[in-house]
């Protein structure tokens, strides 16, 4: 499943592309999806400008001139692409936007649990369905000391504290594999015992982490493709995530995998003990 990197990569490739374009016309191929795309069709959306393009944890927003907002989400297979009208349409392209300047957005999904839909902004100007989500990684307000106080009482492994989107938002099994390999700290400590310090190396590792992926461009395991098309070069740094039985880069040990709450998870039992401070 796409998460920040892989979106945040999405959004700076449309945020190049789309703004002051106009809406032309819509296509719905196949409706149904997480969210039936049938109302979008009838949404209006014919002349409505781009303003903007920007993400927020794993969705996209695209703004529009009259305020309303499209709302998109990848789920574990979408991918969105630009381009010209002459490309022959996929068999899993379930939605086109046609754009001035002779383009197409086109929205493509093989599982349907991806997402697209039209909304409107709440008062801090992101759609009211995201209101529930935490903090950015690469908020000011995402600290040690955040993490610390957020993980008091959380009786839970610190992986899955890590995942959990309405304390901070866009980090998903992959990047809390890696971020906390960076940390030194094994997934399944309970975020309620993580120290200070600790929960700032964790901090420190997590914007370090998504920083190197964006710049790779995300990580593609299975379906993730780039606005372009091309694949996600990140998968080549990976540490832990995918490598059980593969040799530790940092110590010479084994990657060793366990399911933490449904989910596989990797980690390195040298690198990451039990209890290190």
């Amino acid at each position: 499943m796409p998460e920040l990197p892989e979106v945040e990569t999405v959004r700076r490739a449309l945020a190049r592309l789309l703004p002051g374009r106009t809406i032309c016309g819509v296509e719905v191929f196949s409706p149904a999806m997480r969210n039936p795309l049938t109302p979008v069709a009838e949404a209006r959306l014919e002349g409505c400008r781009i303003e903007a393009v920007r993400r927020r944890g794993r969705y996209l927003v695209i703004d529009l001139h009259d305020r309303r907002q499209l709302l998109a989400h990848l789920g574990m297979s979408g991918v969105i692409r630009v381009e010209p009208p002459t490309v022959p349409r996929r068999k899993h392209e379930h939605l086109f936007l046609h754009l001035s300047g002779d383009l197409v957005f086109r929205f493509e999904c093989p599982r349907r649990f991806s997402m697209f839909k039209e909304t409107r902004p709440a008062a801090d100007t992101w759609p009211e369905e995201l209101q529930s989500l935490g903090v950015e990684p690469f908020a000011c307000e995402f600290s040690g000391d955040y993490l610390f106080r957020a993980s008091r009482g959380r009786r839970t492994p610190v992986k899955t504290f890590l995942m959990d989107n309405a304390v901070v938002t866009g980090i998903g099994n992959i990047y809390a594999a890696e971020t906390l390999f960076e940390a030194m700290i094994r997934p399944t400590r309970l975020a309620a015992g993580l120290t200070r310090r600790e929960c700032q190396r964790l901090a420190d590792a997590a914007r370090s982490v998504l920083t190197r992926a964006i710049a790779a461009g995300g990580t593609t395991i299975h379906d993730y493709r780039q606005v372009d098309g091309s694949q996600g070069r990140f998968v080549q740094e990976l540490q832990v995530y995918g490598r059980a039985g593969a040799v530790c880069r940092r110590c010479g040990g084994r990657i060793e995998q366990q399911r933490i709450a449904g989910r596989s998870t990797y980690f390195c039992p040298g690198c990451q003990k039990r209890s290190q401070i």
